[in-house]
């Protein structure tokens, strides 16, 4: 067995296991998080799908903060799924699909990456997605079942075989992730709506 097939398996073990300890909001997902964050950059690297491989040293990262935040959180018992206006998501929809392009054309130029539209499309939009899980914004769940659709599509082109099958599974869990969070979100919407006024 190769070294790229055993990180790529170790690698589509750990984010899977994030992404179901995240829709379950548990803290442990971020170690799992960031565990296959560092494994998806040697692969990405390999693919050369640079912007992916920024991308997970950003989730990394972010994995960090995640878990501090969160933890932070819950010492005080407050880490409540929110919503964000429309307004923002057309601006960021918008603002988004610029700099992608703009990504996209740059690292086309100046490097020998592959597919880098698609491939500043979904970095761009996984950046926002990510700060929104962190906040734990409802609609991140929406953004990230559209990227992750395009992202089966990329892996599979780059004979990323492993992790296209990953992401599709990302993408039946953002439908589960969305589902399970609204829940959590109405739940609170009633607990708030029988507190008493004083």
């Amino acid at each position: 067995m190769s070294t790229l097939l055993i990180v790529e398996i170790l690698g589509t073990a750990a984010n899977l296991l994030f992404v179901v300890l995240l829709i379950r909001e548990k803290i442990l997902c971020w170690a799992f998080g960031i565990v296959g964050s560092l494994l998806s950059v040697y692969l990405f690297i390999d693919a050369r799908l640079y912007s992916e491989a920024f991308l997970y040293v950003f989730y990394a990262a972010m994995g960090c903060w995640g878990w501090l935040r969160w933890h932070r959180h819950a010492e005080i018992d407050a880490n409540p799924v929110t919503k964000w206006p429309a307004v923002f998501h057309w601006w960021a929809l918008l603002l988004g699909g610029m700099l992608a392009l703009s990504l996209g054309y740059s690292v086309q130029h100046y490097s020998d990456a592959e597919r880098p539209l698609i491939d500043a499309f979904t970095t761009l939009f996984s950046i926002l997605a990510t700060f929104m899980e962190i906040t734990k914004v409802l609609e991140a769940w929406i953004y990230w079942l559209i990227i992750n659709l395009a992202s089966v599509w990329l892996y599979h082109d780059r004979n990323l075989d492993i992790y296209a099958v990953l992401i599709g599974l990302y993408s039946v869990l953002s439908i589960w992730g969305f589902f399970s969070w609204r829940k959590t979100y109405q739940s609170q919407l009633e607990a708030t709506a029988h507190v008493p006024e004083f």
